[in-house]
């Protein structure tokens, strides 16, 4: 199969997108620790993948779980060589209305999340070489209303990767990020309670429709992660049905 020499960690990996590519990973070969705070779908998803996934429960802003993952990728599966950085929860309200706690749950989910990850898996994708892919957003390229803590470490998390992509080079570590627009739940959320904003996003979308995480998303991913991407690293790729242009 495409992965079938890959071990991925990947974080928020039990529903959305991150059950998603989860579950897409394991379809084409790849071995996977998939860490989420939501412990009944993570092991309603690990029944359903059988050995090829372990779901390990835990709050991905925090260091330690970072190291478990990691320990835990070699312990299973022998080795690592692929990180996905999925996880993020943020609150949408107007900026004014932000406070410290807003900001904290969308850097520690995912700013920080992203930073502890890479950090962590660094010394066991060093030894092989691997891939990073983190996640961008429309909401932090373009601007998005009632977005700030969410669109600001979402860019926080693009720099981060371009950086890293030009230090980890030359060990043969690439890292890119996906920008993606997909029918999640919390994107049905907003949808409720944002309709106008809501249609305003579809509209400017050329294919027409919010993309399928499993379907849309999920291959991107997993194109990213394997051999097939060798040269590819420090970019930004919109999967995102055109709705917006790289910058």
């Amino acid at each position: 199969m495409q992965l079938s020499d890959k071990v991925a960690i990947v974080t928020g990996g039990a529903a959305g997108i991150g059950g998603a590519i989860t579950r897409v990973l394991v379809r084409r070969g790849a071995k996977v620790v998939f860490v989420d705070v939501n412990e009944e779908a993570g092991t309603a998803l690990a029944a359903q993948l059988g050995d090829d996934a372990f779901f390990l429960a835990g709050d991905v802003g925090q260091r330690e779980v970072a190291d478990r993952a990691v320990a835990l990728a070699v312990q299973k599966f022998g080795k690592l060589n692929s990180l996905i950085n999925n996880a993020h929860a943020s609150r949408q309200k107007p900026f004014v209305d932000h406070t410290r706690e807003d900001w904290d749950v969308s850097f520690n989910t995912g700013f920080w999340s992203t930073v502890h990850f890479m950090q962590a898996a660094y010394p066991e994708l060093r030894k092989d070489g691997g891939a990073v892919v983190n996640f961008g957003s429309g909401a932090g390229m373009d601007g998005m209303a009632t977005q700030a803590s969410y669109g600001a470490a979402k860019e926080a998390i693009r720099g981060l990767s371009r950086t890293v992509a030009i230090e980890w080079g030359p060990e043969n570590i690439r890292v890119n990020v996906v920008s993606p627009r997909a029918l999640t739940s919390g994107v049905e959320a907003w949808r409720e309670h944002y309709p106008e904003m809501y249609q305003a996003s579809l509209k400017a979308v050329p294919l027409g429709r919010f993309g399928d995480p499993e379907q849309d998303v999920a291959p991107i991913v997993a194109f990213l992660i394997s051999d097939d991407a060798q040269y590819m690293t420090a970019q930004t790729v919109m999967a995102d049905g055109g709705g917006q242009k790289v910058r």
